[in-house]
């Protein structure tokens, strides 16, 4: 699942890397690592959207959408992770943000509910208890690939796809959830796109990772925890919604 590119553009809201277990029937299993400049606001995970009450996710406050969303019915988990073929959106296009909310509420389908022409390029990651599939958009065409059981890595690519060669063997052999969070608290943020954990500066701004969390969700029920420093060893927030079985 790890794709080529470069990740010029994560200052938008996305996701950076996400890893995810799955075997079909089973509530997958999901990192998501958030990387972003530090001075863009957002807020933690909740149900921010009220034409969407049963939507779980993280809310960007510049733009209103969100990195990753959960629905708790269905038990369907969406992230967006941004492509370096098309950076900057045309003026009118949709933000990327967007995707996730559709895609936790029609499947498969959201593409009927979102015109593509002139968004900026992405890949969209959507989870559930049968499959995982991601849509790739470069600014023209659009592949789609199902993916087979498995532990799978999604980084925004170049330098970054040294993340799988790194790191994926460790999320495999490791248990969830406390393994995984382990393995993102085994170093401070570092100036190398392969790490885990960044922080860049460049300019005068500083970029890193602003957010990790960790999801299980099966139809009825979803289990997130959260930290806005995941490297760190303090504990991390608990989200339990929902009243299916554990």
């Amino acid at each position: 699942m790890n794709r080529r590119g470069g990740c010029a553009g994560c200052h938008h809201g996305l996701v950076c890397t996400v890893v995810v277990r799955w075997s079909d029937g089973r509530p997958p299993q999901i990192l998501a690592l958030r990387d972003e400049l530090l001075t863009r606001e957002f807020d933690d995970p909740g149900r921010w959207w009220p034409e969407l009450p049963d939507v779980v996710g993280g809310r960007d406050r510049v733009a209103g959408g969100t990195w990753c969303a959960t629905s708790i019915g269905t038990g369907a988990t969406a992230l967006v992770v941004n492509r370096p073929h098309k950076q900057l959106a045309d003026p009118g296009a949709p933000s990327r943000g967007v995707l996730p909310l559709l895609a936790v509420e029609h499947g498969a389908d959201w593409l009927s509910h979102v015109e593509l022409g002139g968004m900026a390029s992405f890949a969209l990651l959507l989870a559930t208890p049968h499959r995982v599939t991601t849509w790739d958009f470069d600014g023209q065409d659009l592949v789609t690939t199902e993916h087979p059981e498995g532990v799978h890595m999604l980084t925004s690519g170049g330098a970054e796809n040294r993340k799988a060669d790194l790191h994926l063997q460790a999320f495999a052999e490791s248990g969830y959830p406390h393994g995984w969070r382990g393995l993102v608290q085994s170093g401070d943020p570092k100036d190398d796109p392969a790490a885990l954990v960044v922080r860049h500066e460049l300019d005068g701004l500083v970029f890193g990772t602003v957010f990790g969390e960790l999801i299980e969700a099966a139809p009825g029920r979803l289990r997130l925890e959260y930290n806005r420093q995941p490297w760190t060893t303090e504990p991390w927030h608990v989200l339990a919604a929902g009243t299916g079985p554990p």
